[in-house]
């Protein structure tokens, strides 16, 4: 059976820490959009597509090393290229596990998942500070949807299922920091809040609404476009309030529908290791 998570309140899932000054925001930007980055695509399983990423700090010191491990992060040679970037982490004070930017294109989605469960279990946490963004990008976390804006420091605990897209562009560049728990992020968190105009509720899916989108995706898959059907199931998690999951379960019904249990069965195990879930 699979393991069942409590959920804190939703602002112990994402919340705003601190707001940054907006002349610096632009500084920010400008180097995030000009830098000569070595973007990077990993975790394929996770997206849909369109997700790039490259390092300020990491444990090697090269910016294609994109992913994450705990580590005492050091700088990159991208890094030293960005000096308003570096004055602000320098700033911050934190004890840095790994930086980066991360990159996501129009039409482009990270599925459900949970981040860290391979890593040590000590107490760290993700700090996003969004750079260019717009109001079709977002991420969600326990039944709602969140735009997180510029100008603020956002904290996500990624432990909780949680996908992010971008409907339609620009593109979306965040700086993540993830940073060990320390005195210096106790501070910065002091003040975590998410005021409610910052959270949408997303609508129940109702059971008629999902057997529909179950039928539309028996059709697409029986034209022979099983990879449209499967996206088309996945992406209801941006749309629904859904259960932890359900999005992969909806897949594994249609493949079994379909008389291929092997396909059903690999996307049963997707949902094991998307949401880092023990199975028994």
């Amino acid at each position: 059976m699979d393991e069942i998570r409590s959920r804190p309140p939703l602002s112990g899932q994402i919340a705003q820490l601190d707001r940054l000054e907006g002349r610096q925001v632009e500084r920010l930007r400008h180097e995030a959009l000009t830098a000569l980055a070595p973007w990077t695509a990993e975790y394929g399983a996770y997206q849909s597509g369109g997700w790039w990423t490259t390092s300020l700090m990491n444990a090697s010191g090269n910016a294609a090393d994109v992913r994450i491990g705990d580590c005492a992060a050091r700088p990159t040679a991208l890094l030293e290229a960005m000096p308003a970037t570096a004055e602000l982490l320098e700033r911050l004070g934190l004890s840095y596990m790994w930086v980066r930017l991360a990159r996501l294109e129009a039409n482009a989605f990270l599925w459900e998942h949970r981040d860290y469960d391979e890593l040590d279990q000590i107490e760290r946490h993700r700090l996003h500070i969004p750079l260019h963004t717009n109001s079709s990008a977002f991420l969600v976390t326990g039944g709602v949807k969140v735009h997180m804006t510029g100008g603020r420091i956002w904290r996500l605990t990624p432990t909780y299922a949680h996908g992010v897209c971008n409907l339609l562009g620009p593109d979306r560049i965040h700086l993540i920091a993830d940073v060990y728990a320390d005195d210096a992020y106790r501070r910065l968190a002091e003040r975590a809040e998410l005021p409610p105009s910052a959270a949408e509720p997303l609508p129940p899916a109702s059971k008629a609404m999902l057997d529909g989108k179950l039928t539309d995706a028996r059709r697409l898959a029986g034209l022979g476009y099983t990879a449209a059907a499967e996206a088309l199931l996945l992406r209801l998690f941006y749309g629904y309030s859904l259960p932890e999951g359900a999005t992969y379960d909806l897949i594994a019904e249609l493949h079994t529908t379909l008389g291929d249990r092997e396909a059903a069965a690999g996307w049963n195990q997707a949902k094991a290791t998307l949401l880092a879930l023990a199975t028994a």
